[in-house]
Parts: structure tokens; C-alpha cells; sequence
């Protein structure tokens, strides 16, 4: 229970939360637990080892859910380490397995020089993961699911330098390998989906050099009160680095956070818009930007991965989220957000892409937080959301969702 408790420390700076104060103490279930539990069962915090210089290593095993697969099953491995006058670097393994016969192996570095000169970042995944797809464009429907099963490979990095505080630049290498991919439905197998025929059968590789800027002035990047932060990424996939299909990207992450109250300083509004636009050439069918193919997984609740499909998708979403209890144990959040996908087009060149948004996906919904760890101010989220044509669904985060 300690273990499970105390995994968002590796994730905080350790001073981020101390300049919250409150009339109530903060709670935690941390000290939940050692008020109803022999003191034997869960381990005092070692407050001072990060500061030490000394590694932080926890294994939290988990039973979770998510639409897309049921049920899970997860190992997960945090290791976190502190350099001189440098943010927390944190190293997140994970083992999972799910009712949906879905096996996932996942790493994710970010590692802070000292001074934070410089910030290395590097996410692989190596994945069995059968799931479903409905097409591309914003006029599918859910009755005309298509099966895709397949093998995963992702190998990002990137090496970022600080050239203003707060604001860092530099280059990176971005692999999607998928292989085995077999497309089908009870009737047939398919080698075109909504007449892409990219990558829809055998194998695909998109392979490129990426440009990264990023500017990040939240305190605590866990459960930020207060900040901007953005990052823009445009990739070239390049046919001599492997990739099948030369094509340009360009990704867009932007969030802000706004105080509303400073006697309740839970209180907090965030913005967040999540963008990917393919700019030349026809990526294959699973690197195309999706519901729920972000980084974390997290754009589009109160639809299912991978809902909506296309060539071009823009998002936002709104969060309110506020305290129930005055010690911080529980709060809550509301939520609406928006999604659209380009109509599909076929076309590789700029001037013939046509792009067209023809709907606007809502969704909104509610959810519940527990406070895990008031060091860091991690939280258990637990969300419900509603979306268009009876699209609904339960998820759960360790962390926020943005």
C-alpha cells in the first residue's frame, strides 16, 4: 500500500507543493493508512532520500479498466533521482495485461541535467494490441467496427537544450514499426479502410528527425495549479531512415492552468488543446492522430480509442476542478471537451490536400480525486463521460488527466 501510495513523489519537485497553505492540514491516504492500520503494514516516507542524491525505486502493482481493454492487470516500476539544482528525472517501466487479451510493455525517461540544462527524454512501447476502428473521418459509425489486430513498436528521443528559462529546444528520432497488422470483420478481411490502403494489412514503418520546442513554467508538472505549458513538434518521416511513405507532421500541445480562488487554491480552471496535422504525404493507417493516440492516452473521454480517425485532428477540452474536503482527501472535477477529424483524402501533395472538418465531436462528464500523495499532489482520478450517439465511458488515471 506504501508503494502504491507514494508513486507521484518521483514524478514532483519536492518544493512544489510547499507553497500551498491551507487552514486544514493536508490528508493523504497515506495517513489514512496509518491511522487504521498496524504501523508495521505501511513504511514511514523517506522525505529526504531524492534530496540525498540517492535513487527512489518503487514497484506498484495495480488492477485497473479502461474501454479499450477491459480489465488490466499492471506491474509498474518508478525510478526516480535527483541531480544538483535539477528538476526530479524519472525513469516509469510498466508490464500490462488485459482481459482483451492486450500485452503491453512501456518505458518513459525524462531526465534532468543539473541546472536543467539540458532534458533527455526517450518513451518505448512494445505492444500486442488487438482493438478495434471504425474508419476515418467524422461520419463513422460504431456498428461498423473493424477488428485490427497487430504488433507495436514506438522508439521516440529527443535531447532538449535550455535556451531561455523555462524554454527549451532541440532535436529528436521518432519509429512506428507495426507489424503482423490484420484487418477484418465476421465477414471479411480488409486491405483498404475507408479506401486508405496504407498500412492497413502486413507491415508499416514510419521513421523520421524531429524539431522540438518546448516551454514549461508549472511548478509541479503532476498536478499543476498555475503555468503554461507548450510543446510543438514537427517530424519528417524520411524513406531513407525506413520509412514507407515520406510525410510531414506537425504536433501541437498547449495547456494553461488559472487559479479561480486564493482561500480555496484547489480550485483551478485548465485549458487544454491537443493538436496533430499531417502536412504532406499519406501516413499509414495507425500513425494517423486519433482519439485517445496522444502521449498519455488521455484526449477524448467519453469515447473509446481510436473512435475517430484521420489525417488532421484538432481538440480542446475545458476542466474544472475543485476540493471537496477541506484537507484535500477528496475533490472533484468537471469536463467538456470537443473533437474533429479532416475528411479523408488521398491526395500526398500541400496544395491538393483539401482539408475539410465537416463535425464537431462534444463530449462532457465528471469525475472523482483522491489524494495519493500531498507531497507531490498525485491523485487517483476516476472519470465518467457521455459523448454523442450513446458513446459513454468509465476511466481511471494515476495522475491527472492533463
Amino acid at each position: 500500500m506504501w508503494l502504491m501510495c507514494t508513486a507521484g513523489f518521483s514524478q514532483a519537485n519536492p518544493d512544489s507543493s510547499a507553497t500551498i497553505s491551507s487552514i486544514v492540514p493536508q490528508r493523504d491516504l497515506i495517513d489514512v493508512f496509518q491511522q487504521v492500520l498496524p504501523r508495521k503494514m505501511v513504511k514511514e516516507r523517506d522525505l529526504n532520500r531524492l534530496q540525498e542524491g540517492r535513487p527512489l525505486i518503487l514497484v506498484v502493482p495495480q488492477i485497473g479498466y479502461t474501454i479499450q481493454t477491459g480489465l488490466l492487470a499492471q506491474i509498474p516500476v518508478s525510478i526516480a533521482l535527483q541531480r544538483p539544482e535539477a528538476n526530479v528525472s524519472t525513469l516509469l517501466t510498466a508490464i500490462t495485461y488485459t482481459k482483451n487479451n492486450q500485452l503491453l510493455f512501456n518505458s518513459t525517461l525524462n531526465y534532468w541535467l543539473p541546472e536543467n540544462k539540458w532534458k533527455i527524454t526517450n518513451d518505448l512501447r512494445v505492444m500486442h494490441y488487438p482493438q478495434s476502428t471504425y474508419g476515418l473521418g467524422m461520419f463513422t459509425r460504431t456498428t461498423r467496427e473493424i477488428n485490427m489486430d497487430y504488433e507495436y513498436l514506438r522508439l521516440y528521443a529527443t535531447a532538449l537544450r535550455q535556451i531561455r528559462p523555462n524554454l527549451f529546444l532541440g532535436p529528436g528520432y521518432e519509429l512506428d514499426l507495426h507489424w503482423n497488422i490484420d484487418s477484418y470483420n465476421a465477414y471479411r478481411e480488409f486491405v483498404r479502410i475507408s479506401r486508405y490502403p496504407y498500412g492497413v494489412t502486413g507491415r508499416s514503418v514510419t521513421s523520421g528527425l524531429v524539431m522540438n520546442l518546448l516551454y514549461d513554467n508549472r511548478p509541479n508538472a503532476i498536478n499543476a495549479v498555475k503555468g503554461v505549458y507548450a510543446n510543438a513538434i514537427i517530424r519528417q518521416n524520411l524513406t531513407w531512415l525506413g520509412s514507407q511513405q515520406p510525410s510531414t507532421m506537425f504536433r501541437l500541445d498547449a495547456r494553461k492552468y488559472i487559479p479561480l480562488s486564493v482561500r480555496r487554491p484547489e480550485n483551478i480552471l485548465g485549458l487544454w488543446s491537443y493538436n496533430v496535422l499531417t502536412v504532406s504525404g499519406n501516413p499509414p493507417f495507425l500513425d494517423l492522430p486519433s482519439t485517445g493516440w496522444d502521449t498519455f492516452s488521455n484526449t477524448g473521454r467519453g469515447y473509446i480509442q481510436g473512435r475517430f480517425r484521420g489525417k488532421n485532428l484538432l481538440y480542446a477540452e475545458a476542466e474544472f476542478r475543485f476540493g471537496i474536503t477541506a484537507d484535500r482527501l477528496f475533490g472533484g472535477v468537471l469536463f467538456a471537451n470537443a473533437q474533429t477529424v479532416s475528411e479523408p483524402n488521398l491526395s500526398s501533395s500541400l496544395t491538393e490536400q483539401r482539408v475539410r472538418f465537416a463535425r464537431v465531436a462534444p463530449a462532457f462528464g465528471a469525475g472523482l480525486r483522491i489524494r495519493i500523495n500531498k507531497l507531490s499532489g498525485t491523485n487517483i482520478a476516476i472519470d465518467y463521460g457521455l459523448g454523442l450517439d450513446g458513446s459513454h465511458g468509465l476511466y481511471f488515471n494515476f495522475g491527472e488527466v492533463f
